[in-house]
């Protein structure tokens, strides 16, 4: 491996939107992220499940049939 084309790793400081700070390793010195394991809705569990059924559940409703 030639060492003079390697990018240098460095000790990096990602910072998320809702304020949550974590130090990581990378290329990069600083990163800013839109969303994090703190704050994402799958992770926290304020995921929305918005399922509307399937054919039958659209044909039972449209005839009442419970």
């Amino acid at each position: 491996m030639k060492k003079e084309i390697q990018p240098k790793y460095n000790t990096t400081t990602i910072t998320c939107a809702c304020g949550n700070v974590f130090e990581v390793g990378s290329t990069k010195s600083e990163l800013k992220v839109d969303v994090c394991s703190k704050c994402h809705p799958y992770w926290t569990g304020n995921l929305r499940k918005d399922t509307t059924g399937g054919r039958a559940d659209k044909f039972k409703k449209k005839y009442g049939i419970s």
